[in-house]
Order: C-alpha cells, then sequence, then structure tokens
C-alpha cells in the first residue's frame, strides 16, 4: 500500500554543528561518551561542507542545522567571527541554491565556555548575552533561512545536564533543571518577538522532545506521569509562543518504578518483550498519540523536526521510517496539521555522551578515515522525499 502526502509536505534530514564539526572551545570539548571515544573529533563536515551538501540535497527541500556559537562568538556581545560566518554563508548559499531550505536551529545543547564558566543556564545576567548572539545570528545568516527554532529539545538539555548528570555541567538537582528550562524559555520569547519584528513571515517554534512514558505497574505510573507532566505538558506551556509546534519522538520508556532503557538496563526490554534499538522501547504508534494530544490542546501547524533510530542495520530504519510515517499519514487523516517529516540524522554523528558508535544516518561514516557511504536506508528515503509517498 502507498501512501500519499498532502502537496507542499516538507521533506529533509538534520544534524548539529556540534556533533559534526570538530569540537572548538565549547562546553563539550574533551567529554568522554560510554563507548570511549573522546568528543573531539567527530566527522570532520567544516572540511567536507560540498560533499556533504550532495546528500543533503538529496534527503528532501529541508535541511535543519545550528552552527558553532563558540566558534562564531569568542566572548559575550563580540562581533561574529568574520571568516566562521562566510564559511557558514557560503554552506547555506549553496544548499539554497541546490534547492533546500534551512530550518535554522539556535540552540543544540551546546554552550561557549566563557558562557559556561559564567555560570551558563542558572545565570540569568547570561540571558542577554544569548539574545545578541540570536540577533546576530538573525543578521547574518537571516537571508539564507525559511524556519527559525530558537532551542533544540530545552527539556531535554534541562533534564539531562541539571537533572540526571548526564550532560555537562553533569548536575544533579531538580531546582537547577527548573531553573535552567525557565530561563531558556524567558529568552525563547524575547527572541520570538525580536524575529516576529524582523522577519514576520518566517515561522518561529522550538524542537520539542516528546515520548511516550508508561507506568507498567502501580509502582510506576506516578513517576510516568511526573515526567509526561514536566518533559511535555509543562515544557510546552513555557514555551508556548510558537507559529507551529516543532517536535521529536523516539522513545518508549517503561517505568517500574525507574525507567527501563536500553542504555541503561540491557537486555530488560527485551525480557519484557518491548521492542527496542540500542537507545530506547521502541512504539511507534506512541507518536500518534503525541500528535493528536498536540493537535486537540493547541490547533497549531506541527513538524516532526526529528524522527529517527539508533541502530546499525539498513533495514531496520528502513522499517523504522515506514512505521513512522505511517503514524504520521494517519494523523493527517484524522485532521492533525502535520506539514513536514525530517529524519534524523542525515549521516552517522558523535551522539552526545554516547558516543559515535550509536549511529542514526542515512549515510554511514567510516571512523577512522570519514569516508561517506549512502545507505539502503538512506536510498529509500530519498526516494520518500522525492515522490511524497511510502511504500507500507
Amino acid at each position: 500500500m502507498k501512501l500519499k502526502f498532502p502537496e507542499g509536505f516538507l521533506w529533509g534530514s538534520s544534524t548539529s554543528a556540534a556533533q559534526v564539526e570538530t569540537a572548538s572551545a565549547h562546553n563539550w570539548r574533551g567529554v568522554v561518551a560510554r563507548d570511549g571515544h573522546v568528543f573531539d573529533h567527530t566527522t570532520a563536515h567544516e572540511d567536507l561542507r560540498e560533499l556533504d551538501a550532495q546528500y543533503i540535497l538529496q534527503f528532501g527541500t529541508v535541511y535543519r542545522c545550528s552552527v558553532d556559537w563558540a566558534r562564531l562568538q569568542e566572548q559575550a556581545f563580540a562581533p561574529f567571527a568574520v571568516e566562521v560566518v562566510e564559511e557558514y554563508q557560503q554552506f547555506f548559499r549553496l544548499l539554497n541554491e541546490g534547492g533546500a531550505r534551512i530550518l535554522f536551529v539556535m540552540h543544540h545543547f551546546t554552550n561557549p565556555l566563557w558562557f559556561e564558566q559564567n555560570g551558563g543556564w542558572q545565570n540569568e545576567d547570561n540571558l542577554s548575552a544569548f539574545v545578541d548572539y540570536a540577533r546576530q545570528c538573525i543578521e547574518h545568516f537571516g537571508a539564507y533561512v525559511f524556519n527559525w527554532n530558537t532551542f533544540n529539545e530545552p527539556n531535554v538539555y534541562a533534564m539531562n545536564a541539571f537533572f540526571l548528570g548526564q550532560f555537562p555541567p553533569f548536575k544533579k538537582s531538580y531546582r537547577k533543571a527548573n531553573r535552567a528550562i525557565r530561563h531558556m524559555a524567558q529568552v525563547h520569547k524575547v527572541i520570538y518577538d525580536l524575529l516576529k519584528s524582523i522577519c514576520p513571515e518566517k515561522p518561529v517554534s522550538i524542537s520539542l522532545n516528546t515520548a511516550y512514558f508508561k507506568g507498567l505497574n502501580w509502582l510506576g505510573k506516578i513517576p510516568a506521569r511526573f515526567t509526561d507532566w514536566w518533559f511535555i505538558d509543562r515544557a510546552a506551556g513555557l514555551f508556548k509562543d510558537v507559529d507551529y509546534w516543532g517536535l521529536s519522538y523516539y522513545a518508549y520508556v517503561p517505568f517500574t518504578p525507574f525507567p527501563i532503557t536500553e542504555i541503561e538496563n540491557p537486555g530488560q526490554l527485551k525480557q519484557l518483550g518491548i521492542p527496542h534499538d540500542k537507545m530506547w522501547g521502541y512504539h511507534p504508534q506512541g507518536l500518534g498519540l503525541i500528535l493528536r494530544r498536540f493537535h486537540k490542546r493547541f490547533g497549531k501547524p506541527i513538524i516532526m523536526v526529528e524522527s529517527g533510530i539508533c541502530t546499525d542495520d539498513s533495514e531496520v530504519r528502513i522499517q523504522a521510517i515506514k512505521d513512522y510515517l505511517k503514524v504520521c499519514h494517519g494523523a493527517i487523516q484524522d485532521g492533525v496539521d502535520l506539514r513536514g517529516f525530517i529524519q534524523w540524522s542525515t549521516w552517522d554523528n558523535f551522539e552526545w555522551n554516547l558516543g559515535p558508535t550509536y549511529r542514526f544516518g542515512l549515510v554511514r561514516v567510516n571512523l577512522e578515515t570519514m569516508e561517506r557511504e549512502m545507505t539502503e536506508a538512506g536510498e529509500f528515503f530519498a526516494r520518500v522525499a522525492r515522490e511524497g509517498a511510502v511504500e507500507v
């Protein structure tokens, strides 16, 4: 059966600068990942932009990406480095000329060391520095951008950096997690208003991570409900000033009462009979619940700004693309105003605290030589993007 998506539906792929460029003076540089790799030399994207553009252009008319704040701005309120601006402009121009529009993400988990050393997202005095960075992004890159995201998954960032202690600065404080996400929401509102005053025709949102949280027993129900509230409902309420909802979805997380993931509890999901990838439980139907939930609560358009699966197996990735697109198509048929689907990720990258062996790429990267190779899943997604339809 072939499922056809609406005319004008957006197709594309996504990366983040820190995960594909050699680490600069940001807070992730030197972090040792779970798989033993050091966050330093990632995929050498800064040296291979023309080659990478050839892959990007095959995966649709949208490329969602970020820039390296630390390379652009050496201290608070400093003018952007001219040579770095020109490097990004040249790349964006190349993509625009090839038919890809830029969905620009201002913040994707990394902060310059000068920002971090001054208290990061805990320090309210830092917020004006981020607004200045955003203003310069608009000035230098706005001509190439058709759609803006202020933050990538601020709920993931706040939880992992300040509550779970898995991202820099590796804190474990519920109070600090709340403070960070409130500050990010405060800045989002300022930048939203700024963008609407400068380029009102260009939509603005965030990338909000969502998941399917479920208590498997009575002990698990309360933590699952609380996590769902804090992670989804509360975060959406804090960042309510958006023109559409940019959503990401990857995970089914069961609670018994503690969350069970393949990362922290290898083998337990299998024992419970729950399908999974290398990181989380796999439940595409949960995305359908999320899409209908946001449609019912907010009534705004939605773009899936990230969706993917952590696997080395191209056939598994192809099936996941089919499964997720079938869910998306069903939601559209039910009246959800879903306007696009962006696959994570364009090529394999450095998966934050886990490392580069946790692969999401449509294009395989050889970690020794940095050579790229199109996968069968990449060819499949490129065909879906060209045809605007998927065979399921």
